[in-house]
């Protein structure tokens, strides 16, 4: 059997991965719950390569809160199939860090391109810091091309939104943070779409996360239909926790 590779680079992180039946749906595509999660993953995989663990980071009052992501499916991946997961850092702008992302197959072809944005918090006061304030590392940038839309501020019309329903954030749905996990978000998304859209393969997805939910709170579910795709925003007690995009 053969062993799958991980390479350190100065500016990012290489491994490779399999899917799993768990990673996709019932039509074996790989679910954006998958793809958000990795993106996740891969930033923590990189800095815990470089000693920069969620402890060591935790104890420097230094943390990363992925703030926006926007993912490109060139060709949707599936079940069994292995995947080249490269990340790199990709400067800072104003209050966001730059987080880019290639997964290609063995053949080397481009299945998936992802762009994120972080945000700099103190874990203990929750303020956002400048990103000049991390200490921990130099924060690197790359002008490595990426075929994949940049992030942006999503905003849904006000008037002719549907009803989507709710979503209590349940036990499960939590990480090592104590919130809803930001992988999560992709699947009360998927499960809120029109039937019609549900079966369909996205071209694009992205996302906006504007407060933390946490065990027991109830999300009001909103989508708009339009031109661009298909938005859906999710309120919390406090306010808006998410909005998103989906293009098909």
């Amino acid at each position: 059997m053969e062993s799958f590779k991980q390479k350190l680079y100065e500016n990012g992180y290489f491994r490779q991965e399999e899917l799993v039946f768990w990673d996709c749906d019932r039509e074996q595509r790989v679910r954006l719950a998958a793809l958000l999660s990795r993106l996740g993953a891969f930033a923590g995989y990189d800095y815990d390569a470089r000693g920069l663990t969620h402890e060591v980071l935790w104890a420097n009052r230094e943390v990363f809160l992925l703030s926006r992501a926007s993912i490109k499916i060139q060709d949707c991946p599936h079940a069994g199939d292995v995947l080249d997961i490269t990340t790199w850092e990709a400067g800072a702008k104003a209050a966001h860090m730059g987080r880019n992302y290639e997964m290609r197959d063995r053949q080397g072809r481009l299945r998936v391109s992802a762009r994120t944005d972080w945000i700099l918090v103190d874990p203990e006061t929750r303020k956002v810091m400048r990103p000049s304030a991390f200490t921990a590392k130099p924060l690197l940038s790359s002008d490595r091309p990426l075929d994949c839309p940049e992030t942006r501020k999503i905003v849904l019309p006000r008037e002719g939104r549907e009803d989507l329903g709710t979503r209590t954030v349940r036990w499960s749905d939590l990480d090592g943070n104590g919130h809803l996990f930001s992988g999560n978000y992709a699947d009360i998304i998927w499960d809120a779409l029109p039937e019609d859209l549900q079966i369909q393969t996205p071209r694009e997805f992205q996302i906006n996360y504007s407060r933390e939910a946490v065990l027991g709170d109830t999300l009001r579910l909103e989508g708009f239909r339009g031109e661009a795709g298909y938005f859906v925003e999710g309120l919390g007690p406090q306010g808006v926790c998410f909005t998103a995009l989906c293009v098909f």
